[in-house]
């Protein structure tokens, strides 16, 4: 399927691999319920030793997933969850990885190929004594998943074969994994049969925005975009952000941080040019300091738009741009933020044709590519210093 044109998104990989997501997560969870006895044979002696650590990893988009879920899922289940990339376990191993506890390894990719996917696995190994690794990704032929079958301390879950993405930026791989390691883990509350109402909330998303030929947020021309989310969402706000660099090829500078984080100097970088995009918080607690910088950013007037996306309406969002997320059951924050990438996601396309890119390939001058480049891995040896 290759590209027709850079006038519309229609006939792009991208565009495919949007309005795929759906489907592709209730069939992951499907295959999950089908493996879960081999899964849980895996893990459950692993998830009994309390001073077990848990580090979800991945380079680029695939970090994030971390950055999104390892907050909810820690407090969610009271195990030892945290997210670290790859690309800082491989330049600071010392740093991350610890011969003192326990280590499941929680390794996110889309092709399983890039240099720090396979080094991060490697270093692991030979950092902790005990080690232990579950490989989620999209590619049953990458090193990833082929070295996890191989490996006595290793489980592999593969995901449908199309979420490994042929457009350039990762969207439904993103997701995907996200999905399913969120059932892995909190199974009782993150399943094949919950999160049909997540799948159909995101499905009438994708509808409502047609042929994906105009801007979600609007048409302005702005050249700054920021994403603000709290929690977990400032994950989905980092993702958010890089999708429009990735796919404008930096032509649309885009940031990103926590409502409360975005005072304390960020804010600096707003004028008449930027957009401003807040997903608000299901949590009563937390709904309040989004809702807070909300009303001052628009008190302030400088930027372009501010737009807030939330599930439930309030007198403060109603008062500027926004959009209401289709009706459904209330949806805790975990589940509320697939609905959020996907605004997200078709912005970040509809902007890649405004600039005039193709959006599977933004990159014109090849320094940015699918599967990263130029990395070279250098070896640690057992004689240098930890300190």
């Amino acid at each position: 399927m290759p590209e027709k044109n850079t006038a519309s998104a229609t006939g792009t990989w991208t565009e495919a691999e949007i309005r795929q997501q759906p489907d592709c997560w209730i069939r992951s969870l499907n295959h999950i319920d089908k493996t879960r006895s081999a899964l849980d044979n895996f893990l459950a002696p692993l998830l009994r030793k309390k001073d077990l650590r848990i580090v979800l990893t991945g380079a680029g988009t695939s970090a994030f997933i971390g950055d999104i879920v390892a907050p909810w899922l820690s407090r969610h289940t009271g195990l030892n969850i945290s997210a670290i990339p790859t690309t800082d376990l491989v330049t600071n191993p010392m740093d991350y990885l610890s011969a003192a506890h326990p280590l499941l390894l929680v390794s996110f990719a889309r092709s399983g190929n890039s240099p720090e996917s396979v080094a991060a696995v490697e270093l692991a190994n030979q950092f902790v004594p005990e080690c232990y690794h579950l490989s989620i990704t999209c590619n049953e032929a990458g090193s990833l998943y082929q070295n996890a079958l191989d490996s006595d301390n290793a489980f592999a879950l593969l995901m449908p074969a199309e979420t490994h993405d042929r457009g350039f930026a990762m969207t439904s791989s993103i997701t995907t994994m996200m999905a399913s390691c969120l059932a892995v883990f909190a199974p009782e509350t993150i399943n094949s049969q919950t999160f049909r109402d997540v799948a159909e909330r995101c499905q009438t998303i994708l509808t409502s925005l047609g042929d994906f030929r105009h801007s979600v947020f609007g048409d302005e021309p702005w050249k700054r975009i920021v994403y603000l989310g709290s929690g977990g969402l400032q994950g989905a706000a980092r993702e958010s952000a890089l999708k429009v660099l990735e796919l404008t090829a930096g032509q649309l500078a885009a940031f990103y941080d926590s409502p409360t984080g975005f005072r304390h100097g960020p804010k600096s970088l707003v004028n008449e040019q930027t957009l401003i995009v807040v997903f608000v918080s299901s949590h009563p607690y937390t709904r309040q300091y989004d809702l807070d910088l909300l009303a001052e950013l628009r008190r302030d007037d400088q930027a372009m738009r501010v737009v807030a996306i939330a599930a439930e309406s309030d007198d403060l969002i109603q008062a500027g741009p926004h959009i209401l997320l289709p009706r459904s059951r209330a949806f805790i924050d975990m589940e509320q933020v697939f609905c959020f990438l996907m605004y997200a996601q078709v912005f970040a396309l509809t902007q890649s044709i405004s600039v005039g890119n193709t959006p599977d390939t933004p990159s014109a001058n090849g320094t940015v590519n699918r599967v990263v480049q130029g990395v070279v891995i250098h070896p640690w040896l057992a004689q240098e210093k930890t300190s």
